[in-house]
């Protein structure tokens, strides 16, 4: 009986944490950086716009830990590929008018999305939350440099 007892336990114990490693994560965007770069991004943006701008500045190493987790992310997008209807790809930022109206934040607080079904382009406007499974992707377009991507299984609006 002891022997069942354990052996319930422990498979008990596998699936709760299989599950919990399965489980959406909620990130805020400072977690992104690994710890050694933790900076200020509204320093950057109020007090020198064009520092933000740089590529010899902390912020362009992701944190691998992350890489494969599924999770949730707020922020705006800034849309790259789509039609008149949907929008296919885009990069989600932290900060509105990121990459449009101020120099673009540094490559691990941008994540590029690809919805392949698509999202309507109405619902882009104000800021979203995005969920999918966290990627590395280190390339630059002509907006800025991408540290993160993923596959975005959902995009709503922020509530």
């Amino acid at each position: 009986m002891k022997k069942h007892l354990v052996t319930l336990f422990l498979s008990a114990a596998f699936v709760l944490s299989s599950a919990q490693a399965n489980a959406m994560r909620t990130l805020k965007w400072s977690e992104l950086e690994p710890p050694s770069q933790a900076i200020d991004l509204s320093l950057l943006q109020e007090e020198n716009p064009k520092m933000s701008a740089r590529t010899d500045l902390p912020g362009q190493d992701i944190r691998l830990d992350l890489i494969g987790q599924d999770i949730r992310i707020p922020g705006y997008v800034v849309p790259l590929e789509g039609d008149d209807k949907k929008i296919t790809e885009f990069l989600l930022v932290p900060y509105f008018g990121a990459c449009t109206h101020v120099p673009p934040p540094p490559p691990n607080q941008i994540i590029l999305v690809k919805v392949p079904k698509g999202v309507p382009f109405d619902q882009l406007y104000g800021p979203v939350w995005v969920e999918g499974k966290l990627n590395s992707e280190s390339t630059e377009n002509d907006i800025a440099p991408v540290g993160y991507s993923l596959i975005g299984s959902s995009v709503e609006m922020f509530e």
